[in-house]
């Protein structure tokens, strides 16, 4: 089968889907190099338009995504990838998916979920933490000791919090 890799300008988005929970943890794009990295090493390789370059999910965090299925849609330019998250999540803000905000009719957005990881202890620059990929909405294990140093300085909460218009 050949992906049709020429309607976006040589890239196809690839959807990234918990294998085990069926969550979608975040949007990429796909390059053919970057198609054929993925499927040769059984990891998610992305290609970072703004970098243009490679990545490999997981190069800077360790939150490797391992690849159990890849499909393909009728057009057959995008891919969903079925994958087994390694590590606590996959998003660069520090949240299981990147998939975290809810959108109100208002135009608010409200964060539903979890902060699992502190982006500023996984990645290693002063400030915000960079963008580990080029996804539109982004793991070595869970370490009780991270999500502990979490609860403790007051940046998890399972209580949804406004973050207000844009």
């Amino acid at each position: 089968m050949q992906l049709d890799f020429a309607k976006l300008d040589g890239l196809v988005p690839a959807i990234v889907q918990d294998a085990t929970s069926g969550d979608v943890l975040m949007l990429g794009f796909m390059n053919e190099e970057a198609y054929r990295e993925t499927r040769a090493r059984g990891e998610v390789t992305f290609f970072s338009r703004t970098r243009n370059k490679l990545w490999r999910k997981g190069e800077q965090s360790g939150h490797v995504l391992k690849v159990r299925e890849l499909l393909v849609d009728c057009d057959q330019d995008t891919v969903l990838i079925r994958a087994d998250a390694l590590g606590p999540g996959v998003c660069h803000e520090g949240y299981r998916s990147c998939f975290f905000r809810r959108l109100g009719a208002d135009d608010s957005t409200e964060i539903v979920s979890e902060r699992m990881f502190d982006p500023a202890a996984v990645y290693s620059s002063g400030g915000a933490a960079p963008r580990e990929r080029d996804a539109d909405t982004s793991t070595a294990p869970t370490r009780s000791s991270d999500r502990a140093a979490l609860r403790s300085s007051g940046s998890t909460s399972t209580a949804r919090t406004r973050e207000g218009k844009k």
